[in-house]
């Protein structure tokens, strides 16, 4: 894949958010698109086929989770890497996103300058056939939060 045009698509309903990733992410050489609701994030994905897929878990309508299981259900986005962008930081709700297929969460607030090195980690080891090597080790951190010690 050639990483000066790696595609991201943000779908989230609120377009503070959306800038600050499009501003972030463009700054790093990457193309931004961008849906305001699950409806339309799900079109653009299909259409688009972007490397890698920001989404925001509470929208209005469509929420992330159910714009994640259609991605996952439907042949032609289900190898599109999925990052949850949430604002609901207990472990339950990022257990939630990674079962659903998800690949990692980001928590609102972010730091905006953290969004292209990690998406470019993420797209780089999923090229590289790590895609539940990333997973399993984002389960494992969560259960680390949830179990302490053990």
């Amino acid at each position: 894949m050639n990483s000066d045009h790696m595609r991201v698509l943000v779908i989230d309903d609120e377009a503070p958010i959306r800038l600050l990733c499009r501003v972030n992410l463009e700054a790093e050489n990457m193309d931004v698109l961008e849906a305001s609701d699950g409806p339309t994030g799900l079109e653009k994905a299909r259409n688009e086929e972007p490397d890698v897929i920001l989404l925001d878990v509470m929208m209005p309508g469509l929420d992330g989770w159910q714009v994640a299981e259609e991605l996952i259900a439907d042949e032609r986005t289900r190898s599109i890497p999925i990052v949850f962008l949430t604002a609901r930081a207990e472990a339950r709700d990022r257990a939630r996103g990674l079962d659903l297929g998800g690949i990692d969460y980001v928590t609102k607030p972010f730091n905006p300058v953290e969004l292209a090195p990690l998406v470019r980690e993420l797209i780089h080891r999923v090229d590289l056939g790590e895609r539940e090597d990333v997973r399993r080790e984002k389960i494992a951190e969560l259960r680390d939060l949830i179990e302490p010690g053990s």
